[in-house]
């Protein structure tokens, strides 16, 4: 038998995308948007005479128009991708490679360093530590840059944790990189920047900052559509644009039509969108706040800045590694799910606890299962 390469890493996450679950606190978006809510006379008289020939590789004028206008750029600085995953590996497909180093920020979303492993890159990993609240070391980071340093990829807010970068540290870094690789771009994972609970201020887009500041998103985590996998990349760099379209016409070509098509109608009817589903995720954020305060003696977590997800902790003198297997069969057994923490190169004691899928009552129902199980775990 012939033998094939590994050169993506097998990560058990893969399982949100098969194995359902009756209450699902893995996952890491909200409700997801119905078709039927996007369509009347126009859009329908619209999808009807969509030619459904190939799109443009750049991806649809107007498309990008919109992108661009909620970033404070132009559409010629947008590529749209195939979700923001492919995004992620066409910048490490173009920029990395054997001799070349990449540093990221870990924990993360275990796509964006298994790209970064498929091209065989020197990965350099920043810890952001659960004590520290997940904020980012500019002083550690910048240690570990080097000359062959071509890529600084990082998310804000963060997956898992739902922590946001500052202007501040984002400067910290450019600063550093002036000094050690001054040619390396800064890529910032931004899926999560519009999800805000409630009334929260949306951050401005980083991609402003500099123009070795890459932006990346998707309709999948805050717009609740991630059936049409429609993504984005956006660079000022008029070189690196050229090469990431050039690796898109490679690979896929363009995007489907007909999702772009969709994906036009979210933005154009998205303050009214986001508007239900920010105030979906304040009231699950806050049903998850009191659920952690009610178990304090046995469970700590990282307050998240924006997004559908957090990181919570078993408390070290409560849990021994015995009692922690026994938390994640206990969960099993009662039909519920998280995401543990070695999924994003974590210690087993921190999970990713997803409360914006959920139904208010399905989500209570949920968070009174994790109580039982901390309960016999813990006994």
């Amino acid at each position: 038998m012939p033998q094939i390469p590994s050169r993506f890493p097998r990560n058990d996450i893969i399982t949100l995308t098969s194995a359902a679950v009756r209450f699902d606190l893995a996952e890491s978006l909200g409700p997801d948007v119905r078709l039927g809510s996007l369509i009347d006379d126009g859009f329908t008289a619209e999808l009807r005479d969509l030619v459904l020939g190939y799109g443009t590789t750049p991806g649809d004028a107007v498309l990008r128009g919109l992108i661009g206008a909620r970033h404070g750029v132009s559409a010629d600085d947008v590529v749209t991708t195939v979700g923001a995953m492919q995004a992620l590996f066409l910048m490490a497909f173009v920029l990395a490679g054997p001799d070349t180093d990449v540093v990221i920020g870990r924990p993360v979303f275990p796509n964006a360093r298994s790209v970064l492993t498929a091209v065989q890159v020197n990965i350099a990993e920043m810890r952001l530590d659960f004590d520290d609240g997940y904020r980012l070391d500019v002083d550690r980071l910048g240690a570990l840059l080097t000359p062959r340093t071509r890529l600084v990829s990082l998310a804000s807010p963060q997956n898992p944790s739902g922590v946001a970068l500052t202007e501040q540290e984002l400067r910290g870094v450019l600063a550093r990189m002036d000094r050690a690789c001054p040619d390396a771009f800064l890529l910032i994972d931004e899926t999560y920047r519009e999800a805000v609970h409630g009334d929260d201020h949306v951050r401005s887009s980083f991609v402003g900052l500099d123009s070795r500041v890459v932006s990346c998103a998707s309709f999948s985590k805050c717009h609740g559509a991630p059936g049409i996998r429609e993504g984005w990349v956006i660079t000022r760099d008029a070189a690196l644009r050229e090469q990431l379209e050039l690796a898109k016409f490679n690979t896929t070509i363009s995007n489907s039509v007909v999702d772009e098509a969709i994906a036009v109608r979210i933005l154009q009817n998205l303050d009214g969108i986001m508007a239900g589903r920010r105030r979906h995720l304040a009231a699950g954020l806050e049903l998850t706040a009191a659920f952690v305060a009610a178990h304090g003696d046995a469970i700590e977590w990282v307050r998240p800045d924006a997004g559908a997800l957090c990181c919570v902790r078993l408390r070290r003198g409560v849990f021994d590694d015995r009692a922690v297997s026994r938390f994640y069969a206990e969960l099993g057994a009662r039909e519920v799910r998280v995401g543990p923490g070695p999924w994003f190169g974590e210690e087993p004691r921190v999970f990713r606890l997803g409360f914006g899928v959920l139904t208010r009552g399905d989500l209570e129902q949920a968070l009174d299962r994790v109580s039982q199980a901390l309960r016999l775990a813990a006994a």
